[in-house]
């Protein structure tokens, strides 16, 4: 017997028990509707395993400490060195990766500066640009979606002040990859005054020999930053934790610009955790690429245009309007990305697990049959 029948039979045995009726006096009522299946979240690039079993027990360990102020930034910060290969003092931790971006922009792209980013890419760069009151220089997407580097370039060479730039390597929300060797070439022959931001939120699920990472330019340039997080393959994206992995002076230049204790005690005995858990990690990827499977399955069948992808999400063509494409979804109990200008005749699906893209792939197919897909 499942745990929700039993649940529900003991509750109605307790109430006929104290009302003095029995089953079998109670009088017939009619069968009671059935469920509708549960909304599925495929909008976020979450990882719909969750977070590791060895992340889940430190934090039901932790809860000992959960009056106190964190004291393990420090032993996550050095595993997290091991793991890189990097010093420490390398090493600058944020709530999410998404802190460190605001970090970065605000120590490259000094007053009078220019935040030079693709488009579209994930916006938060920009975002945190904002308050600075920085110039914004968008560079469309080259027509196989990479970051075109030599109008990049350009807005950075003919800007009059420091240069930020923000490179997302695997792009989101397209998924698609730059060659890092065309980044590298940029890097080593860029001037100081032109700092890279390079996002490697999707490094782990890239598999693409033409991608490695930024990771080696951070001990000779302090020009350099590569953010990492853990809310994609490791699954914490609820927890907020993420990190970047700088040169020693540009990291303590960051740390400056952070939030005390910003990454707070479950965060940090989660991510210790989930660093340990290997086989958690290699079973996210495994799971992502079975349910890409499925939905790039079904969008062959269907004849509809689906973009390369090096993450756990993919964007898909649509016919009329997105907007209602998005509705029509949630009226199926699935939600799908929300509108990335200039993109608007594509949608952004994040990968789920394998029967949750079974339903996707379905609702493709219902929407084919009424023409609306």
């Amino acid at each position: 017997m499942q745990r929700r029948t039993f649940v529900q039979t003991g509750l109605s045995a307790g109430l006929l028990g104290v009302s003095g009726l029995s089953a079998r006096t109670r009088p017939a009522q009619a069968a009671p509707a059935a469920h509708p299946p549960a909304e599925i979240r495929l909008s976020s690039n979450e990882n719909p395993l969750g977070i590791s079993p060895r992340a889940r027990q430190a934090i039901l360990s932790g809860m000992a400490d959960a009056n106190r102020y964190p004291q393990a930034r420090a032993p996550l910060i050095e595993a997290l060195a091991a793991t890189h290969g990097v010093r420490s003092e390398n090493v600058i931790l944020g709530a999410g990766s998404t802190e460190v971006l605001k970090m970065a922009v605000e120590a490259f792209a000094r007053p009078a500066g220019r935040l030079v980013l693709a488009s579209p890419t994930y916006e938060d760069a920009e975002w945190y640009a904002g308050p600075g009151n920085l110039e914004i220089a968008k560079v469309p997407l080259t027509p196989d979606l990479a970051h075109d580097l030599d109008a990049m370039r350009k807005e950075a060479v003919s800007a009059s002040g420091p240069v930020c730039v923000y490179l997302c390597n695997p792009n989101n929300p397209t998924g698609t990859l730059t060659p890092s060797d065309a980044i590298d070439d940029w890097i080593a022959s860029a001037p100081e005054h032109v700092s890279f931001i390079v996002d490697e939120a999707y490094f782990d699920f890239v598999t693409d020999p033409s991608y490695h990472t930024a990771l080696g330019w951070i001990t000779e340039r302090p020009n350099v930053l590569v953010a990492r997080t853990f809310s994609k393959v490791h699954g914490m994206a609820g927890i907020r934790l993420g990190y970047g992995i700088a040169h020693p002076d540009t990291a303590s230049r960051l740390r400056r610009l952070q939030v005390r204790n910003n990454a707070n005690h479950f965060a940090l005995v989660a991510g210790r955790a989930s660093l340990e858990d290997s086989e958690f990690v290699r079973r996210s990827i495994a799971v992502n690429e079975r349910g890409k499977r499925i939905a790039k399955d079904c969008f062959n069948d269907l004849g509809i245009e689906v973009l390369p992808t090096h993450t756990n999400f993919l964007m898909h063509r649509i016919e009329g309007d997105l907007r209602r494409h998005i509705v029509r979804m949630r009226e199926r109990g699935i939600r799908v990305g929300r509108p990335f200008p200039p993109m608007l005749e594509y949608n952004r699906v994040s990968i789920g697990l394998p029967e949750e893209m079974e339903r996707f792939a379905e609702a493709l197919r219902v929407f084919r049959q009424s023409g609306w897909i």
